[in-house]
């Protein structure tokens, strides 16, 4: 049964994979082909040197790439800074701990002196997201790109974000609206393979021990948590290494966030999670078809967008 279901899981990445790279919803996997042909080398060498020099930011660029697509669709809309008559969505609490900022301004500064004004900037970001994973040691895979950059980031819109206090019908609803399963949804929350979290964003689980969580593993979140709320607790035990550890924490009641556990709580989501911790490669292929679905959410084409200059701002 497991070895059908890792044939079905390629064979989608592969149909998912095909349609973009022929054009669909207006996206190419070889939109820079002519004019622009050395984005993606740029990218992937910003990156691997930012990462070999700090390897905490791949978490960054992953959870980066997250947050702008869930809030109207994949455009950059993350990296625009407040103006005095603005508040973006950057400023939001659930945005203010986002880290990777100068890894997109490097690869952006250096495609502007090679192809100015032709690499967006919510392309260089998916980009810099999927190379993150693999020099972490996750799946490589390739991405459609021709995203244009978004007008608008407000930081009201950041209500479109799952909080880390989501249960699991709560998170199968929202990324269901995204037209994505309940498997891709686990697979996604697999991320959490890479960085921390700070306990103010689980110490709620602490004043009375969450029944969900294991007991030991409550002793230690507050000891670390006796530092503060800006302490920090890595979600599984390689927290720079992309792999299935994540989905094992689970199965011992070791996972950070209300929302983690969830997964695991939840009979409709529990096989899904046990499945992920046996098979890494099942885990692997379902996440990477997962990034490039998430990849191409409401993306802008045409006027509906534009290709910023400076990534922080509107043109």
């Amino acid at each position: 049964m497991v070895g059908g279901n890792f044939l079905s899981l390629f064979l989608l990445v592969e149909i998912i994979v095909s349609g973009y790279r022929f054009g669909a919803n207006g996206l190419s996997m070889n939109y820079y082909l002519m004019s622009c042909p050395v984005a993606d080398p740029i990218v992937k060498n910003t990156v691997n040197r930012a990462l070999q020099a700090d390897p905490t930011l791949a978490a960054g660029l992953v959870r980066m790439h997250f947050h702008d697509c869930f809030i109207e669709g994949c455009d950059g809309s993350v990296l625009i800074d407040s103006t005095k008559d603005n508040t973006a969505e950057k400023d939001s609490p659930a945005n203010l701990s986002l880290q990777g900022y100068e890894i997109i301004d490097a690869a952006k500064e250096q495609l502007e002196k090679m192809c100015p004004g032709v690499v967006s900037c919510s392309d260089i970001l998916a980009m810099a997201a999927r190379d993150a994973v693999f020099w972490a040691g996750g799946p490589i895979y390739d991405i459609p790109k021709g995203r244009k950059d978004g007008r608008r980031s407000k930081i009201e819109d950041t209500i479109n974000l799952p909080p880390p206090t989501f249960n699991a019908s709560q998170l199968i609803t929202m990324f269901g609206q995204h037209g994505f399963s309940a498997q891709e949804m686990v697979a996604l929350s697999g991320a959490h393979t890479l960085g921390v979290a700070a306990c103010s964003s689980f110490k709620s689980r602490l004043s009375k021990v969450d029944p969900t969580l294991d007991a030991d593993f409550a002793k230690t979140l507050s000891k670390t948590c006796s530092s503060g709320d800006n302490a920090q607790q890595p979600f599984d035990a390689t927290r720079n290494s992309f792999d299935n550890l994540y989905f094992k924490a689970l199965q011992r009641k070791a996972g950070l966030l209300t929302s983690d556990q969830a997964l695991y709580a939840d009979s409709r989501t529990a096989g899904i999670v046990n499945g992920f911790a046996f098979n890494e490669a099942m885990f692997f292929f379902t996440f990477q078809g997962a990034m490039v679905k998430m990849g191409t959410l409401d993306v802008k084409e045409g006027s509906k967008g534009e290709v910023r200059t400076n990534c922080h701002k509107i043109n």
